[in-house]
């Protein structure tokens, strides 16, 4: 897949079926669309394109609250890339676009740069100034300039549309059950492992810590069954979001005690995996009782990972 992080660069591209939106979580709904895409520009022979914005548009407007993110760029990157796109529009999005008319944003985006033929989109998709344009503006033009446009009714699991909103709220209440069903996958985190007081390993309970990003959707503080991957490989574990209470006062972090290992990974890249959680975060009496409590927790996160393996 080709990535073209800025207007300017694009250039030399083939005609294109465009999937349109932000994509923030590709999703069970951004998921379908983008298939679509990709296999309706496989059956036309042209190129199948992605064109979402590398910033949250409700954050340059200024609206509250902040958009936090789902996925790292990377990440959001290669899944999207799996799918088999030819090409991701991940632009800025800039005072310029946003005072763009939804005329001026198809003639000029769509169809001037994005030589687009063909566009599939969710049905809430807006765009132009002050979201002026919608599916139905996207439907008139499509007759009016002669492109092909498909607007995705809602994709409902279970009775819930699907949303980035939805899956947002799902993670910041600690429902990873809710969060994999309607992404599709677990919900992660990843990044540099960085040193931290390194009283796991003294009470007998390694972990490995990741700093959280303030940019990205957090769970709430609490002790979670999870996956670890590192180097490739993916090792059941259990993992602390939280503070520490009962040691002192830290930032909030990702603390991870991967189960049969004893590697140092200071320094290493790491992804955590959130499958479960299973209590909040408590401040205890002291180190005997944290100790006592952190044993029966690896011992009923040890039971789920067999449970999640005999269920394969």
């Amino acid at each position: 897949m080709k990535i073209f992080d800025s207007l300017e660069k694009i250039k030399d591209i083939n005609d294109t079926v465009v999937a349109m939106g932000n994509f923030d979580g590709v999703h069970m709904g951004h998921q379908e669309i983008i298939s679509r895409t990709a296999g309706a520009a496989r059956e036309a022979g042209i190129s199948s394109a992605v064109f979402t914005f590398s910033n949250h548009p409700r954050n340059l407007i200024g609206k509250t609250p902040f958009v936090k993110n789902i996925l790292y760029k990377d990440e959001k990157i290669r899944l999207i890339g799996e799918m088999g796109v030819d090409y991701m529009f991940d632009i800025p999005f800039t005072h310029a676009i946003m005072h763009m008319t939804p005329t001026e944003y198809i003639d000029e985006l769509l169809l001037g740069t994005f030589h687009m033929r063909e566009a599939y989109c969710g049905f809430n998709y807006r765009f132009g100034y002050r979201a002026e344009g919608d599916a139905e503006t996207l439907m008139k033009q499509s007759l009016e300039k002669g492109f092909g446009i498909h607007v995705l009714e809602p994709y409902e699991i279970d009775g819930s549309i699907v949303s980035s909103t939805l899956i947002r709220d799902c993670i910041e209440k600690g429902d990873m059950e809710g969060a994999r069903r309607y992404l599709g996958r677990y919900y992660s985190v990843g990044g540099e492992v960085v040193v931290g007081n390194k009283l796991g390993k003294t009470i007998g309970f390694p972990t490995s810590n990741l700093m959280m990003d303030d940019d990205m959707v957090s769970p709430p503080n609490g002790v979670y069954v999870t996956y670890c991957t590192y180097n490739g490989v993916r090792y059941p574990s259990i993992t602390n979001v939280g503070v520490k209470p009962t040691i002192g006062v830290y930032n909030k972090n990702v603390e991870t005690n991967i189960f049969n290992f004893n590697k140092e990974l200071y320094g290493k890249q790491i992804r955590v995996e959130f499958i479960k959680r299973t209590r909040p975060e408590i401040k205890f009496a002291g180190l005997d009782e944290l100790k006592q409590q952190i044993t029966k927790d690896c011992i009923n996160a040890r039971a789920y990972h067999r449970q999640l393996k005999e269920a394969q």
